[in-house]
């Protein structure tokens, strides 16, 4: 029996007992946590395809092992004419859960997160409102569902950004689909908010 389950933004193909390393999660080590977005089940000849997306009741129960990073990736970046070279690592940052279980109807959709989300993102949103807020779209890599996640964190100005360590960010933005390299933003965000930013 397998399932296909989307964790952080992207989907896994999924068994029980199964090892798997997905973008960084909140929940502590040791705790379990579930997915309820499951798009696919299969036991045997009988499969079940959700319609649409997701499996109604369908859950994948799991529990976090350990937080790590991955393996090192050069990330080199080049303006010709201008002189500028830029070349950094980055390690992204992960979380190993293991698949306890896999239930194809009955589970009760965890209601009490989905409730919490949009009281944290309505408060810093309307703070921004009042004040300024940067464009960090100039940031290279920033776009504006990235933009939007980072308000709704309270990171709206180049200063804020700049405070922030990559690896914060990529927590931060871990939902959002995509690969983001985050280690030159807080250096760009800088630049922007000292006004040496290169046109």
């Amino acid at each position: 029996m397998y399932a296909i389950v989307e964790i952080a933004g992207h989907q896994f193909k999924v068994e029980k007992d199964q090892r798997v390393f997905v973008n960084r999660l909140a929940t502590e080590e040791g705790k379990e946590v579930s997915f309820d977005n499951v798009l696919l089940i299969a036991d045997g000849d009988n499969v079940t395809v959700g319609a649409p997306p997701a499996i109604d009741g369908a859950q994948v129960s799991a529990k976090i092992l350990r937080h790590l990073k991955g393996n090192k990736v050069i990330v080199f970046k080049k303006k010709r004419r201008k002189g500028y070279r830029v070349k950094n690592g980055h390690r992204q940052s992960l979380t190993e859960i293991v698949i306890e279980s896999i239930a194809s109807s009955g589970a009760k959709k965890a209601a009490p997160v989905k409730k919490a989300e949009p009281k944290t993102e309505a408060k810093p949103a309307a703070k921004k409102a009042k004040g300024k807020a940067d464009d960090l779209k100039k940031v290279e890599g920033i776009g504006p569902k990235i933009a939007e996640t980072l308000a709704a964190a309270g990171i709206a100005t180049f200063a804020e950004l700049a405070k922030t360590e990559a690896s914060k960010i990529s927590e931060i933005i871990a939902d959002v689909r995509g690969n983001h390299v985050t280690d030159t933003w807080p250096a760009q965000a800088q630049l922007a908010a000292d006004g040496k930013w290169m046109s």
